[in-house]
């Protein structure tokens, strides 16, 4: 469970992990549903963006090794309703659900098991051609076994998603003063 910066929302998962839900705190409501995945993976971490007038991120790890990144943007969501045939006969919370419009993944983030933590950092809007990024997320994590992640998270307007891991580290190596920079050690 977690809160957004600015308290507005409230975001929680489900007991067996595969939904991530996000309540409207003044108004008591549930905003927004997802799908993480269909298969039981326990939720370690979640945290949203820190940016005001971009669109509000939610992001997510979990056992599965996994991280899991939702759009929160009401425009982005307005108009996927509206264009889908079910919007009529399917309840909003649902079609969010099933929406890959929101959600971005990335796979064997950390070694599935391993606990971690992690931050948004940063989301910065880029106005480049159709072929960079529109929004570029910059996030965080620190692994139970020591390792900092830095990851750059880039997706376009037309929703394709690209990542790179900007650096890591493991922080026991640092603390003893045998930093390894940009060691890629994933467990």
């Amino acid at each position: 469970m977690v809160f957004s910066l600015n308290g507005m929302y409230l975001a929680t998962a489900s007991e067996k992990g595969t939904m991530i839900r996000v309540h409207l705190v003044a108004q008591a409501t549930k905003s927004h549903s997802f799908r993480r995945g269909t298969y039981p993976s326990t939720i370690y971490s979640l945290a949203f963006s820190p940016s005001v007038d971009l669109p509000d991120v939610l992001v997510a790890t979990s056992s599965s090794g996994s991280l899991h990144m939702f759009f929160l943007d009401a425009s982005r969501n307005a108009r996927r309703q509206a264009n889908t045939l079910f919007s009529s006969v399917i309840p909003g919370s649902v079609t969010d659900a099933l929406d890959p419009a929101n959600h971005h993944v990335i796979h064997n983030v950390v070694t599935a098991d391993i606990k971690s933590c992690l931050a948004v950092h940063s989301v910065e809007n880029s106005q480049n051609s159709s072929k960079f990024p529109s929004l570029k997320t910059v996030i965080y994590i620190v692994t139970h076994n020591g390792y900092f992640r830095e990851y750059l998270i880039g997706t376009t307007k037309s929703n394709e998603s690209s990542w790179l891991l900007e650096r890591e580290f493991n922080l026991l190596d640092a603390y003893s003063g045998s930093p390894k920079q940009n060691e890629l050690h994933i467990d």
